[in-house]
């Protein structure tokens, strides 16, 4: 079914809205950079003794319980007139199940109404102080100047135990948040994040649970004020407040605001299994058709805790390993090889559990090459002593780090909480530095080869399938590939394979049949069709007209008035736009023809196009046939055919507008009937924008008389 509107209209669009955007560099741009291991001996002719570990004086902080159970920790800093505070829920583990994403939603609404303000009155209230507010899922942050701070308390305080979770504003915030996953779930990198979480954890896991449009459309504000009267209970929380401000009066206003907040129940902690490593490697796939790059991420659940002996020792060999610019990994893949822009390991800890991942995006032909260079340093870190130079280079970085944050009074703060909430020793960072220069090279290779896996393992790769997955079947020692969907759901590709004898021609044959047929199709001989959406706040309509074959005229209006326009009157195109108008080349007017057409496939052969059936393929949730359409320019675009429906559920399409390039991928939903022919009501359209956008058809008329003023060319 063709959308009515030309899909260059769409971008041209979508990249006016966005033209003020201020754009970036090129995503990790190369910057000149010696070859091989540098190390700190490159830079000085003769590196010095090390000296002993430089004595830190971690800033004091004092601490109290309220009589409710709340628990204070003070920290003063008098060096400018400023305060902040925040008022922590220590939340356990919790499964948000089918409703993944409400605890985000629940959090952000705190702030979004209380019982004796607005959003728009607390807003107003925290700018006149020039000060600042926000919340989470876990409470309450905010920072203001010394005057203005006990104001900023009661506002905390208010946001905290009276919020409204007002109907308006908690809808304004779930399409928000679809927006944001429409837009992400394309992203090769969000892909691969959200993947590698239901590997390491289990979909049974609170940790392996994927925030999905699915999932967020289900979620109700009663089952954030739910989450809110269960967890929100001083009994579970901390109050830090830092800076300008004695321990007397951090007293008296924590008892002022906080006091009468009571306790409602307890609250139980929900134990989990904990997840486990695979036994042996596993090669994880998950196809993103026409991906001109692979990301990679190699990726485990790891047992090490906050506090864990292990963990400055551990921290130390991922540093080296992949955790800055000299690290083995980014040296070896980005500057000896030239396969990626950087390459990055993590080794996280967590009071539930922690994970060890190691990852990069590389180009298409060098995944194979790119993963055989991971493993070697994976193994060689495992296997080889660190140079002293490397030891050190490793060590200096991490006690830079660990300086420069003690600038900031928060770390103080941060320090104290974490001191509570782990059990860590009371010297715990006070010796921090003192413990990181005892790390040996026999340290750090005794916590590579307890924390670092790769013979257990989930090597999982994003990409092009029909380029890439072949070459990864030598990495799994089982000689197989699991497959999996954006989601992290298994796929079987026996349920994917397409019948023998099976082509492009019965898969349009079919799609033909379900709209209504094609004799009934061919009858329409006129078409319009209006279509609206909101964007930023903004009214967006498209009105389209066509006189099948001939002539058509698409129009895009914001808040009443025309902004686009394309108009083709048989034998010219002309466009019009706020940037001017401008004439289509006669080279091009052959790819406009398919907007001649209800229903292009229908007219293909017309138009010269070639389709190739390419295999099948999961769209969100849906085995689709995925097909392939070449214009004859030479420009392709992919369809995707639903194998239980017929109906057509996915476009992608490329191409180049005010001399940028756009990929945008069109979801149609919402099939409807009007005389007989099947029209999609429903447009997904993601990319050539920030914010995605779902369009919504108003009205279509079919064989009724049309202004012929529509397709005038002035």
């Amino acid at each position: 079914m063709n959308t009515k509107y030309p899909i260059h209209i769409l971008a041209a669009f979508l990249l006016l809205v966005t033209a003020c955007t201020p754009k970036t560099g090129k995503l990790g741009q190369k910057t000149p950079s010696p070859k091989g291991n540098t190390t700190a001996s490159d830079f000085r002719s003769q590196a010095p003794a090390p000296g002993p570990a430089p004595v830190i004086q971690i800033g004091r902080s004092e601490q109290f319980e309220m009589d409710n159970g709340l628990r204070v920790i003070v920290v003063e800093n008098h060096k400018i007139p400023r305060v902040s505070l925040r008022l922590f829920i220590d939340l356990p583990t919790i499964s948000e199940g089918e409703y993944a994403g409400y605890l985000d939603i629940a959090g952000n609404l705190l702030s979004k109404g209380t019982s004796n303000r607005s959003k728009a009155e607390i807003d107003e209230a925290i700018d006149f102080m020039g000060a600042s507010l926000s919340t989470s899922a876990s409470g309450v942050s905010g920072a203001s100047l010394t005057k203005h701070f006990p104001d900023l308390m009661a506002i905390a305080s208010e946001v905290l135990l009276a919020p409204t979770f007002p109907e308006a504003e908690f809808e304004k915030i779930k399409t928000q948040t679809l927006s944001g996953l429409a837009q992400a779930k394309e992203d090769p990198n969000t892909i691969a994040s959200n993947v590698a979480q239901v590997l390491r954890y289990g979909k049974d896991h609170p940790y392996g649970e994927i925030v999905t449009e699915s999932s967020i459309e289900k979620v109700t504000v009663d089952k954030c004020r739910e989450f809110y009267d269960r967890y929100f209970q001083p009994g579970m929380a901390y109050l830090v407040i830092v800076g300008d401000i004695d321990l007397a009066t951090a007293k008296q206003l924590a008892n002022k605001n906080f006091g009468s907040w009571q306790t409602t129940g307890e609250v139980m902690k929900k134990e989990y299994a904990q997840p486990a490593a695979p036994a042996s490697t596993k090669v994880d796939f998950v196809n993103k058709t026409g991906a001109v790059q692979s990301v990679i991420a190699i990726t485990y659940p790891v047992e090490m805790r906050p506090g864990h002996p292990d963990r400055i020792k551990a921290r130390v060999m991922n540093t080296m390993l992949g955790s800055f610019f000299q690290s083995r990994l980014n040296l070896n893949l980005r500057e000896t090889h030239g396969y990626t822009y950087g390459a990055r390991s993590s080794l996280a800890s967590d009071r539930e559990i922690g994970y060890f991942s190691a990852g990069a995006s590389v180009r298409n032909e060098v995944t194979d090459r790119a993963l055989e260079q991971f493993l070697y340093e994976l193994n060689r870190i495992r296997d080889e002593l660190l140079t002293p130079e490397e030891l050190e280079l490793a060590r200096n970085v991490i006690a830079g780090n660990f300086a420069r944050s003690l600038e900031r009074p928060q770390t103080i703060a941060n320090f104290a909480l974490n001191t509570v909430r782990y059990n860590l020793p009371s010297d715990y960072y006070a010796t921090y530095l003192e413990k990181l220069s005892q790390v040996t090279a026999a340290d750090v290779r005794a916590m590579a080869q307890k924390y670092v896996r790769p013979d257990r393992a989930h090597i999982l790769v994003v990409g092009n399938s029909d380029e890439v997955s072949e070459k990864l079947t030598p990495f799994s020692p089982s000689g197989l590939i699991d497959y999996y969907d954006a989601y992290g759901n298994r796929i079987e590709l026996s349920d994917l394979e397409v019948p023998a004898g099976y082509t492009a021609e019965k898969v349009i044959d079919r799609y033909l049949q379900v709209l209504g047929g094609r004799e009934a199709i061919a009858k329409i001989k006129t078409l319009s069709m209006e279509m609206s959406t909101e964007m930023q706040g903004m009214k967006i309509t498209m009105e389209s007209a066509q006189e099948v074959a001939a002539k058509y005229a698409t129009f895009v209006s914001m808040n009443g008035s025309v902004i686009q326009s394309e108009v083709y009157d048989g034998q010219r195109a002309k466009r019009d736009g706020m940037m001017g108008s401008e004439m289509v080349e006669e080279e091009a007017l052959g790819e406009l023809k398919e907007n001649l057409y209800p229903v292009r496939e229908l007219a293909w052969q017309d138009l010269g196009y070639s389709l190739k059936l390419e295999g099948s393929e999961v769209i969100e949730g849906e085995k689709t046939y995925r097909m392939s359409v070449v214009m004859p320019s030479g420009k392709k675009s992919t369809s995707y055919y639903s194998i239980d429906t017929g109906l057509r559920v996915r476009s992608i399409v490329t191409g180049e507008q005010g001399g940028q390039s756009f990929t945008q991928t069109l979801d149609f939903s919402d099939y409807r009937e009007v005389n007989g022919v099947k029209f999609p009501y429903r447009t997904k359209i993601t990319g050539g924008s920030p914010v995605p956008m779902t369009m919504e058809v108003k009205e279509i008329g079919l064989n009724q008389d049309l202004d012929p003023e529509l397709f005038e060319i002035e």
